[in-house]
């Protein structure tokens, strides 16, 4: 994604969508991205020393998908129902609303 820069202002119209937590929905997601040419971000969340260590096997993937602000209500209705996906609260004013 990029960031529109006018003058000493940046705009930048990528925003937080959800989180994956496995492998399997992740790539689903991907996919119905890719036909709805939906332009996407994929962030691996890291884990931490001891969450590795005292962590079940679940915790292990973690995606946090990043998408152009104008594609997100196409993306919920399309992301609607994948195990594992959890919506990102969007505030108002970055909605447009």
């Amino acid at each position: 994604m990029t960031s529109l820069i006018l003058g000493d202002q940046v705009y930048n119209r990528e925003v937080s969508f959800c989180r994956v937590y496995s492998l399997e929905s992740k790539e689903k997601l991907e996919k119905l991205f890719l036909e709805n040419r939906i332009s996407y971000f994929i962030e691996w969340q890291e884990r931490s020393f001891f969450s590795r260590i005292f962590g079940s096997e679940k915790q292990k993937n973690v995606f946090t998908i990043r998408i152009n602000e104008a594609d997100v209500e196409k993306a919920t209705e399309l992301a609607r129902g994948i195990d594992s996906v959890k919506f990102r609260k969007m505030k108002e004013e970055s909605l447009g609303t």
